[in-house]
């Protein structure tokens, strides 16, 4: 099988380590361009020593110019830029006949008043939106395959809306009530000089940020609506916590059904979903069980006290929430088994 020629722009962040790390080892995947501003003329092996070694440890970064990036032969481009850069290669790109799997946050909303909102910026290409498949594939499979633009989901959004959604859908809690709260490490932050991310500001210390409306909320209330059917609004409280990565998502929403449908609705939904593992009340879901894969692993319990339901959740926010995600709609994209090149536990 001949194997797809790969652009990753903006690839010396946490995000664009990750996704070197796995399409470097995709058998259908070929990397022939890495876009850097700062790192340009420096080899990927220069710059991180661990891919030394490999098959295109030589391949020199380049600027992220749309024109030099189509000059490789590039046919899919992942875009790990920041939100409102983004989109203007991906408008570039897309000219030029290439799909965009868009890691930032600028294809995730439908509306552009409600990214504008979030965002403090109007949408850099509102014309866009429309066309912009929203990268769920246990939700939206079938539009990703088609895709020429895929907005790979947030980290936080992916870790709330995959236990709520079947709830939602079946109309097992009140969207009213739903309370959430994530605890995310560090790399979730960025690759960025930033006093509040140094080791000292961050060790051995837990804190939360980006309230009461941090970005990510409006993705996950979008998703959540669509759903339920309804308007839905939530509270959601984002933590740091001092590691490198991993997310753990707590949420409680008032039971309107029975406990034994929360366990089938959520088995209806996922028993077939390979990167989504059903822990059920048996074993606690934990950050170490998720670490440099592309699972989420979910779990639940039913509170007889207050009549709510508890959700658990816990994944990679590099892998199912960035990077192994980005890959998986890849996969799609390209007509390959959706697992490929992301089977590693």
């Amino acid at each position: 099988m001949k194997p797809v020629k790969i652009a990753v722009i903006g690839a010396s962040g946490y995000t664009g380590l990750e996704l070197l790390r796995l399409i470097l080892t995709h058998p259908h995947a070929e990397l022939v361009c890495v876009t850097s501003r700062t790192n340009a003329g420096r080899s990927i092996g220069e710059l991180f020593p661990r891919f030394s070694g490999a098959e295109a440890a030589l391949l020199k970064f380049i600027e992220p110019d749309a024109d030099q990036v189509a000059a490789t032969g590039a046919e899919v481009a992942f875009l790990a830029l920041p939100h409102g850069v983004a989109a203007g290669y991906a408008s570039s790109l897309l000219e030029k006949g290439l799909r965009i799997v868009d890691l930032s946050a600028d294809f995730r909303l439908d509306d552009s008043h409600i990214y504008k909102e979030f965002y403090d910026s109007a949408h850099p290409a509102p014309e866009l939106l429309a066309e912009a498949v929203y990268g769920l594939p246990e939700v939206n499979r079938d539009e990703i395959k088609n895709a020429r633009l895929v907005a790979a989901p947030g980290c936080y959004p992916t870790s709330v809306s995959l236990p709520l959604i079947p709830l939602l859908r079946e109309k097992l809690i009140d969207p009213a009530s739903i309370v959430t709260c994530s605890m995310s490490g560090v790399s979730g932050a960025g690759r960025k000089a930033d006093l509040s991310l140094i080791f000292c500001e961050c060790n051995e210390s837990v804190r939360a940020y980006g309230l009461p409306k941090h970005r990510h909320l409006s993705e996950i209330e979008q998703e959540l609506s669509k759903a339920a059917r309804e308007q839905v609004v939530i509270s959601f409280t984002p933590h740091l916590v001092p590691t490198y990565n991993g997310i753990c998502t707590t949420t409680s929403a008032t039971l309107t059904g029975e406990p034994a449908q929360v366990e089938a609705a959520l088995k209806e939904a996922y028993a077939d979903e390979f990167f989504v593992r059903l822990l059920g009340s048996s074993i606690s879901v934990d950050t170490k069980n998720v670490t440099g894969t592309n699972f989420i692993d979910i779990g639940w319990h039913h509170d007889p006290r207050t009549g709510r339901v508890l959700l658990l959740s816990a994944e990679d926010n590099l892998g199912k929430g960035a990077a192994g995600q980005a890959l998986q709609n890849f996969n799609l994209m390209c007509g390959f088994s959706e697992t490929v090149g992301l089977q590693n536990y």
